[in-house]
């Protein structure tokens, strides 16, 4: 299965970035983020909003911006730090022993494998694969949420699971879109293909896009 009018697609999603809110972690990655920077507040980040990210991110790394000082930080200091993220009591426990594995185990540089970085605590292959995409620059596909259901709403691919998607967009995607897709898919998510109630009337590819799983176009 291809992607059909993907020069199309990408230029228009650029377009629709300038000027728009950016992700919070891609915010940390151009305030000079480190990769150690960029995965700790992508693990902030699970099942949080943006601004509460960007935010509790930066207490964070204004006490502690590198795996030693973090691993040595009491686990209610970064609880403090860190709230009002969701789950923060269990964020700061995987945070603290994310630093202190990177620190004692990798002489405190992030891994530059999804292998490696999965066997951290709390970190999955979405987490790991924006960590070695905007950190490194290494070609890494992040599906979340939004690229989830957009990419099979355009009928790019036919999945269930945002790990499936990851797999099944890795042969169809160039891969030097693959780091930057994620962006463009979350910006364009929040703002115009929602998940519930699309606006579609308003969507730059409403002609080609077949809308699969949104019912009636709107």
């Amino acid at each position: 299965m291809g992607i059909e009018n993907l020069d199309v697609i990408i230029s228009r999603l650029r377009e629709h970035k300038k000027g728009a809110v950016l992700p919070s972690v891609s915010d940390i990655a151009l305030m000079n983020g480190s990769p150690f920077k960029i995965l700790i507040s992508t693990v902030i980040s699970l099942r949080t909003r943006d601004k509460v990210t960007l935010e509790a991110s930066l207490r964070l790394f204004a006490k502690a911006s590198d795996p030693s000082s973090l691993a040595v930080m009491d686990t209610a200091e970064i609880e403090k730090l860190i709230y009002p993220a969701g789950f923060y009591k269990r964020k700061a426990v995987q945070i603290k022993e994310i630093s202190r594995i990177i620190a004692e185990d990798y002489n405190s540089i992030v891994p530059e494998s999804v292998e490696q970085l999965t066997g951290l605590p709390g970190v999955g292959r979405k987490t790991a694969n924006l960590t070695i995409g905007l950190g490194y620059g290494i070609p890494a596909l992040c599906v979340d949420t939004h690229v989830h259901r957009i990419a099979n709403r355009m009928g790019w691919v036919t999945t269930k699971t945002p790990e499936k998607t990851e797999y099944a967009l890795t042969a169809v995607l160039p891969e030097k879109y693959w780091i930057e897709i994620n962006e463009l898919l979350v910006i364009y998510g929040q703002t115009v293909c929602t998940p519930q109630s699309p606006r579609c009337s308003s969507c730059v590819f409403s002609s080609f896009c077949p809308k699969k799983g949104v019912g009636k176009s709107r």
